[in-house]
C-alpha cells in the first residue's frame, strides 16, 4: 500500500458502519475490521456506529469531512438487510429513500442520553449493500467448523 494518498483517493473516504452495543464485542470486531481494511486501502477509513457505541455515524462522517474528502462510501458491516440497513442508517445519513413505512423498532434504539451530532458534510454519500451471502464468508464458516472438530 502506498502511504502517500494521491489526490484522487484522498478525496474519497470509507465509512464502515456497525450496529453498536452496550457490550464491547461488536465494536471491537468492527473496529478491527476497519483497521485491517485501512492497512490494505488507499482511502481514508473510519468506523461509525448506529447507536450505543462511539464514534457515531455523524461523528465518523465529520472526521472524514475534516480530512477533506468529497465523497464517502458507507458500507454497513451487517450480514443482511433489515430495518437498520434499509431505514435507520439511511435516515441517519440523510439519504432516506422516501420509504414512509414506519416501524416501531427505531424507537427501541433511541437513547435519550446520547447526544445527536449533526453531519457537517456537503459531498456525495454512496451507501453500499451489506456483506450478504458472499462465498468468502463460507470459507470462514468452514474454518470454524473444522476448528471445532
Amino acid at each position: 500500500m502506498d502511504t502517500n494518498l494521491d489526490s484522487k483517493t484522498a478525496k474519497i473516504g470509507i465509512l464502515l458502519v456497525g450496529h453498536g452495543s452496550r457490550l464491547p464485542y461488536g465494536k471491537d470486531v468492527v473496529s478491527k475490521l476497519g483497521e485491517i481494511y485501512k492497512q490494505s486501502s488507499d482511502y481514508l477509513v473510519e468506523v461509525g456506529f448506529m447507536n450505543m457505541s462511539k464514534p457515531s455515524i455523524p461523528a465518523a462522517i465529520n472526521t472524514l469531512a475534516k480530512q477533506g474528502v468529497e465523497k464517502i462510501i458507507v458500507t454497513p458491516v451487517f450480514l443482511a438487510h433489515g430495518v437498520h440497513t434499509k431505514q435507520d442508517i439511511p435516515h441517519i445519513l440523510g439519504i432516506d429513500n422516501g420509504d414512509e413505512h414506519s416501524h416501531g423498532h427505531g424507537h427501541a434504539h433511541s437513547h435519550e442520553d446520547e447526544e445527536t451530532e449533526e453531519i457537517e458534510f456537503d459531498g456525495d454519500i454512496i451507501y453500499t449493500e451489506p456483506l450478504g451471502a458472499d462465498p468468502r464468508l463460507v470459507d470462514i464458516i468452514g474454518d470454524r467448523v473444522k476448528n471445532a472438530l
